[in-house]
């Protein structure tokens, strides 16, 4: 048995984040679990190479939810990290805050110190931005933050296309104003992704007081009463190991993995854990509840191969291919790209206060997560419900620790959704029709009569899923609110030396990519911790 200052679960956006802090003094011992394995793969470090691994399960869980009832029963798709990084090792690498709104409201549902004013500060420590100097963003930090590398020549024409729809440009829209269409910001350093694992442990791994152990699947917290005192993992999937904590456990195992791991371990709601046998260690209705996530449509058209795209053809092969060289050798050109490389935040309804919608435009046909691939070029663009009101649950499969939870979006649950998804499509399609973007836009790839919002809804219906962003499954709220998890310092209501820190502790889903303010909230999270020591 090996016992630790410090046990983290989960080696993702969060967990490398605490593992660096908390190991930067010599004296605090820090464990940090990693389900996954090492960050090594070419796929992680090389941009363009998520698309190997968002389709596939390499590196990643590729979890399915249940038969989604508003999405005509089809089951979707949950694509999240298995490495050291988590889903910032996988991802698109778009730097996006969310909107002042956000934080604000979670300060206003009783959540103190979560204002926008008190998080900034944290955005601004972890971030390292390159372009941007302005009193809204940090150029020292470990997250290094660029604009692209090698920009597609598409982009230019989604921003004119914007402008002639009267949308501005924007960009700066992780600043003041959040509206209007720009160039996406991204993670990377030097023409490579720039995870949580490379931004945060890569340069500490040396440290004799942090160790990091990967291939170890938590199948248990291990609890003295109400106190959470360490943790039972698999080892590889096979040995069990028990390691103890002598202040904290410190779960970020996601919006998935950090309700699983409760739930196996006895605390969650009541009739969850009889329904699997699980004795009680304390009882919280909220455990598993409150699943938020952003439902993404996406439009496609065909482009003639000569265009500047990803795509299958020979000209396309023959450019990946120079991409690769050119990438290997300077870090430069075509494999730099993430895909998703422009975008914009609108208002379906200009009396708004905030953008409700968010696009990504990719300069590649976009098919089922890339899982369906199409001959020839094309452009694609994502439209999602910034703030959905579908909410649905995470559970138990059964008590295997190596088992996928059984997840449940409940995408469209509430016809709101569906109303926003609607217009926000009819804008999006305006766009890509608009003059900049006509000379060479070929045919719609899924055709769906203009204006008409019946055939509109059943398109959506037939090939809508997650933009990835699973949140606020282990609520922050005051303990008097039913569904909450933990509290305003994300410890665990009712559990002493226990705190979860990750997406799953967000009462409302951010109005933007999510990976940006789970880094922000592991920052945050750090110096309470700290703060509860003195």
């Amino acid at each position: 048995m090996t016992h630790f200052d410090y046990i983290i679960v989960g080696g993702g956006s969060a967990g490398c984040v605490v593992a660096s802090r908390l190991s930067e003094d010599p004296n605090t011992s820090v464990c940090l679990l990693e389900a996954g394995g090492k960050d090594k793969s070419p796929f992680i470090h090389a941009p363009a190479g998520l698309i190997a691994m968002m389709a596939t399960k390499h590196n990643n869980w590729g979890y399915d939810t249940v038969p989604q009832k508003h999405l005509n029963d089809r089951i979707g798709y949950q694509p999240r990290g298995k490495t050291l990084g988590g889903s910032s090792s996988i991802n698109a690498m778009l730097y996006v805050r969310g909107n002042r709104w956000d934080y604000d409201n979670w300060a206003e549902m009783g959540n103190p110190g979560w204002s926008y004013e008190q998080i900034l500060p944290y955005f601004k420590k972890a971030e390292n931005n390159k372009n941007i100097h302005n009193e809204y963003h940090g150029c020292e930090g470990p997250l290094h933050v660029t604009n692209l590398n090698t920009p597609s020549k598409l982009n230019d024409l989604f921003i004119k296309a914007a402008a002639e729809c009267q949308i501005p440009h924007n960009p700066l829209y992780n600043d003041a104003t959040q509206e209007g269409a720009f160039e996406y910001q991204v993670t990377q350093k030097d023409g490579e992704r720039c995870s949580a694992a490379k931004g945060y442990l890569t340069d500490n791994l040396h440290r004799k007081n942090l160790k990091v152990i990967t291939r170890a699947c938590t199948e248990k917290l291990l609890f003295e009463g109400k106190k959470c005192v360490g943790v039972s993992y698999l080892d590889k999937g096979k040995k069990r190991t028990t390691l103890k904590a002598r202040k904290e456990v410190i779960l970020s195992a996601g919006a998935f993995g950090s309700p699983q791991l409760l739930m196996l371990s006895g605390v969650g709601p009541v009739e969850e854990l009889k329904k699997h046998g699980i004795g009680l260690v304390h009882e919280l209705q909220g455990v598993g509840e409150n699943l938020q996530d952003h439902i993404d449509y996406v439009m496609s058209y065909k482009l003639p191969s000569t265009s500047d795209t990803f795509g299958i053809s020979m000209r396309g092969t023959w450019n990946v291919l120079k991409g690769i060289f050119e990438w290997s050798r300077k870090r430069t050109g075509k494999i730099t790209s993430p895909f998703a490389e422009a975008g914009a935040f609108l208002k379906t309804d200009p009396e708004l206060a905030i953008p409700d919608v968010q696009l990504v435009f990719v300069g590649s046909i976009v098919d089922d997560h890339g899982r369906k691939m199409h001959m020839g070029h094309g452009m694609s663009c994502h439209i999602t419900v910034l703030r959905p009101e579908s909410v649905g649950t995470v559970k138990l499969n059964n008590t295997d620790p190596l088992a996928p939870p059984k997840i449940d979006p409940q995408f469209l649950s509430n016809p709101k959704d569906m109303e926003i998804l609607v217009k926000g499509a009819e804008i999006q399609r305006t766009i890509l029709e608009s003059p900049a973007l006509s000379e060479d836009r070929g045919e719609l790839l899924y055709h769906v009569p203009p204006f008409d919002s019946e055939a509109l809804k059943a398109d959506i219906r037939n090939r809508a899923d997650t933009q990835y962003h699973p949140v606020g499954t282990c609520k922050m709220a005051p303990e008097t609110d039913p569904l909450a998890v933990v509290d305003a310092q994300l410890k665990v209501h009712g559990i002493d030396c226990l705190r979860v820190v990750d997406a799953s502790i967000m009462p409302k889903l951010v109005s933007g990519n999510t990976n940006a303010p789970t880094i922000m909230i592991a920052e945050k999270a750090v110096d309470m911790i700290l703060d509860s020591q003195k």
